[in-house]
């Protein structure tokens, strides 16, 4: 007999953190009792979402995002710190569940944020649910990041993107953590090729002085040397954060070894592909099988 009662730990990976609506709806179905959930980025939404009982209405809804939808959502500002506010987001989130506090939930829940200012991990264990997962999900250079209380908050994958650490383990219960960014799989090589970058891109450039725009335009990509071509700077932010979010990752689940890990392939899709939601569900659901059964 299994044991049933879980510590559930959800990992940053964005758009591919769709795959934890499947991950929670399979350990429920499985007759597991989720006792506790501690989410990062992406986690942290979907968890505190889960956790402040409202995971059925916001799965029809980003299950329901377009292409369009997404980039609509997206508030593009002129901002130092980054080109993407983010309230438009959240604004649709709270209309989507409604205000929430922490401290009410009937399942212990931290959301998991970093402090640029101080240098150190926040863990959100109470207060305003949205002001918490808007901070975990401020992933740098894109969103304008959360300033409060002397804190400049950004995404929690900087300092701990599947944070298992933060688990007191309860006697006689287990630890589920699901990483969303796993070794590629070969067979999501050929998956639709992801275009928020290349919008976000162009958008970008519209904010680049004339001079440097016309140098940018002066060959192709296809016609730079490869050093050169292979990344655009949306891209290179983007790699670089998950690069570093992957070795992170690994140091956590070998000094912090869960009982179960689930693993989503890195290459199941993009970041910012929300469009692809049903596809990422079902992934997440294959996945969970798989490591419970």
């Amino acid at each position: 007999m299994p044991n049933k009662k879980v510590h559930l730990v959800l990992g940053s990976g964005g758009s591919r953190g769709i795959a934890h609506i499947a991950v929670i709806e399979e350990l429920e179905k499985a007759g597991y009792e989720i006792i506790e959930v501690i989410g990062c980025s992406m986690g942290a939404v979907v968890g505190g979402i889960y956790a402040a009982g409202h995971l059925p209405e916001y799965k029809k809804w980003i299950l329901s995002l377009s292409k369009r939808d997404v980039f609509d959502l997206l508030d593009f500002t002129f901002a130092k710190q980054g080109f993407v506010k983010g309230e438009k987001l959240f604004a649709k989130h709270l209309e989507v569940t409604g205000e929430e506090k922490i401290e009410d939930f009937s399942i212990p829940f931290t959301a998991v944020a970093t402090d640029m200012r101080h240098h150190k991990e926040v863990h959100f264990k109470k207060g305003d649910l949205y002001k918490a997962l808007r901070a975990s999900v401020s992933i740098p250079g894109f969103f304008v990041p959360v300033v409060e209380d002397g804190k400049v908050l950004v995404d929690g994958g900087v300092l701990n993107p599947l944070p298992i650490n933060l688990v007191k383990k309860e006697e006689g219960a287990m630890i589920v953590a699901v990483n969303l960014n796993g070794r590629p799989d070969p067979k999501y090589d050929k998956a639709p090729e992801p275009d928020k970058m290349e919008e976000m891109q162009k958008w970008f450039d519209k904010l680049l002085p004339d001079a440097i725009k016309a140098k940018r335009k002066t060959k192709p990509k296809a016609e730079l040397p490869a050093e050169e071509g292979s990344f655009s700077l949306i891209e290179l932010m983007d790699s670089t954060f998950s690069f570093t979010q992957d070795r992170l990752t690994e140091l956590t689940v070998e000094m912090y070894k869960p009982d179960h890990l689930i693993e989503i392939p890195r290459n199941a899709c993009g970041v910012f592909d929300f469009d692809q939601g049903e596809r990422v569900y079902e992934i997440g659901k294959e996945a969970c099988k798989g490591a419970i059964s």
